[in-house]
């Protein structure tokens, strides 16, 4: 990006005109429509120009708020739900360390998890999400990794070793969680927040940290992204609002008030100072 470019981010955005009849005035859509208040799109085009999936009409949530279809209800929860269940496989019982806990896709990772009946350790950068993974999201273990020892605190809580790991964070804490795998075990990479402010020269240490654990353990890893699984958008969607209908599915959301607090809202994201999904209302 170059200063002046439009900054992306997706949006749950009202149709006030339409030239088109596939959406209706007063329809609410998800897209992909950046950091600006009004936006003329051309759905059929949006794709070619932007590289980002084609805006879709919010589903009917029964009520819910609209905030969700950028949280559980949207790319958040799909990335979860099918980055997870889809890659790591896993199965009552198991082990999984979850990194970036709190966060949005983290936490819907865990309880997950949790509803499967995995045995489930969240790693987090706070002692109020520590006590919030233990305490809301019932998870079986918790740890904050700016003040404990990641390393032993995974022998005392999994001495057997992890089946799986969801990684949100790469970086340091991802070598000690996969030097602490079974052999076989699988790993989803979600994101890689630790590095990506990493300058570019360095990034290619990260990687080569796990390689040792990677190939004496065997492990599988494999990195997603959301939209590998656009076909099946609306089934994941329906899915976690049937797990909200459940009672058991939370989705805490932190939200900012007015345009002017997009970049505050982004940078304080970055830092980890939200739990859940953090939202601008416009």
């Amino acid at each position: 990006m170059s200063p002046g470019d439009r900054i992306f981010g997706d949006q749950v955005a009202k149709v006030l005109e339409s030239k088109t009849p596939d959406y209706q005035v007063n329809d609410l859509i998800v897209g992909n429509f950046g950091w600006q208040t009004v936006s003329i799109v051309s759905p059929a085009t949006l794709h070619e120009t932007s590289g980002f999936p084609a805006p879709y009409k919010l589903s009917d949530i029964g009520g819910l708020s609209p905030s969700l279809g950028l949280g559980v209800l949207g790319m958040t929860g799909n990335a979860a739900l099918f980055g997870f269940l889809e890659i790591c496989e896993p199965k009552p019982g198991e082990i999984v360390v979850v990194s970036g806990a709190a966060g949005a896709v983290g936490s819907h990772v865990a309880q997950i998890a949790k509803h499967i009946g995995c045995i489930v350790i969240g790693l987090t950068g706070s002692d109020k999400k520590v006590n919030y993974l233990l305490n809301d999201l019932k998870l079986d273990a918790a740890f904050n990794y700016k003040t404990v020892d990641i390393a032993s605190s995974l022998v005392k809580v999994a001495p057997q070793g992890i089946d799986c790991y969801f990684d949100n964070v790469g970086g340091e804490i991802s070598r000690i969680v996969m030097d602490r795998m079974k052999t076989k075990g699988r790993v989803s990479v979600c994101g890689s927040i630790s590095s990506y402010n990493d300058e570019p020269k360095s990034s290619p240490k990260n990687p080569v940290l796990t390689l040792p654990s990677i190939t004496a353990k065997q492990l599988t890893v494999q990195e997603f992204l959301v939209w590998n699984w656009s076909d099946r958008f609306s089934e994941g969607i329906q899915r976690n609002l049937a797990w909200i209908k459940e009672g058991w599915l939370k989705y805490p959301e932190k939200i900012f008030e007015g345009f002017e607090k997009l970049p505050e809202a982004f940078i304080d994201m970055l830092k980890g100072g939200n739990m859940g999904k953090a939202v601008v209302r416009v």
